[in-house]
């Protein structure tokens, strides 16, 4: 028996799985009114998940981290270097303003032991999970 693919199908439905993978890890990104938002990535390993955002041409100082509802808030603001005058632009690719992005949590982190990093343009935070949520190795007797 022969089935015919409808090649449309996937792609109808791969908004629908990327939302279901990441709502399966407990990720949920809200959408904010923010002017541009950092790319992020988020990574797991056995004992905790990782949380990298490029965000150059801040200091640390401009950049806010925030717990929150089980909710990770990511915000800052990069500002416009000064006025220039007397310029004529022929192309301006570089954002300025504020940005907010927002993560919930898995129910099994330990949000006493987060920790965050910013070094050339990177900020890095790791979330440890709790002892609950680590795979554990059961010995065979």
């Amino acid at each position: 028996m022969l089935v015919r693919l409808n090649p449309n199908r996937q792609l109808v439905s791969l908004p629908e799985e990327i939302d279901r993978f990441f709502n399966h890890w407990g990720f949920d990104f809200e959408n904010s009114d923010s002017v541009w938002q950092p790319t992020v990535d988020i990574a797991e390993s056995e004992n905790n998940y990782e949380l990298i955002a490029e965000i150059p041409g801040l200091s640390k100082n401009d950049i806010h981290i925030a717990l929150e509802d089980g909710y990770l808030k990511l915000s800052g603001e990069r500002k416009q270097e000064k006025e220039t005058k007397n310029k004529n632009y022929h192309r301006t690719e570089r954002v300025y303003g504020k940005f907010e992005r927002s993560f919930r949590l898995p129910k099994e982190v330990n949000a006493e032991a987060i920790k965050a990093d910013y070094k050339n343009g990177v900020l890095k935070i790791e979330i440890p999970k709790t002892e609950k949520a680590q795979p554990k190795q059961i010995a065979i007797s």
